[in-house]
């Protein structure tokens, strides 16, 4: 099964002064284009960057990537907008990889352990990682999940969808902090980032 990838880097990063999640450091790369290196070293197609406000300076970051730039006119309305606009050039018969730019220090280890649980459990249809109990992001969804993702309205939660699915929700235990680590303020980037240094750069 081809999986498509939705990097979602369409807020105003309002916590950071303005200045874009994306274009925050990883090592030798910025958020975005760590990200979307990591998706197409691991054959997903398309990836698609989906922004906002930030459109012009991430769309120029992703500069020389294989990566669809779609700009998000009514990002403002919420992260499922974003989504939704991210799902539109998706093609109908491929999986789904959802990787927010606030989760930037995944390992690329976890996406492949995401697609196994996929590849070996044909009842779910929602993958979500876990580190130590906590849920988090990348989350991967088949492609039957995508009409339910269309219809919610605008500024309405992903999770709201997760009670519909119940049992075919399905929890994937991964040995990677990164899935729990929201750079959603400066603190809280600084010590993802330094976790992530300690463990080496990769």
């Amino acid at each position: 099964m081809t999986t498509a990838a939705i990097l979602l880097s369409g807020g105003a990063s309002q916590r950071f002064g303005g200045f874009p999640k994306a274009l925050l450091a990883t090592g030798e790369n910025t958020a975005i284009r760590r990200i979307a290196e990591i998706c197409l070293s691991g054959g997903l197609d398309p990836v698609i960057a989906v922004t906002g406000t930030h459109h012009i300076l991430i769309a120029h970051e992703l500069r020389g990537l294989a990566v669809e730039v779609v700009e998000a006119e009514d990002w403002y309305e919420g992260r499922t907008a974003s989504v939704q606009a991210g799902l539109r050039v998706v093609p109908e018969d491929r999986d789904i990889l959802l990787w927010p730019v606030d989760h930037p220090f995944v390992a690329p280890r976890t996406i492949e352990t995401l697609r196994s649980a996929r590849d070996s459990d044909q009842m779910a249809v929602w993958f979500i990682p876990t580190f130590q109990g906590r849920g988090g992001h990348p989350v991967l969804w088949r492609q039957s999940v995508r009409p339910d993702l269309l219809d919610l309205r605008a500024d309405a939660p992903l999770r709201s969808l997760l009670p519909e699915f119940g049992p075919q929700v399905r929890r994937v235990a991964v040995e990677d902090s990164g899935v729990v680590a929201n750079v959603d303020t400066p603190e809280a980037y600084q010590s993802a980032y330094d976790e992530w240094r300690t463990q080496g750069l990769r």
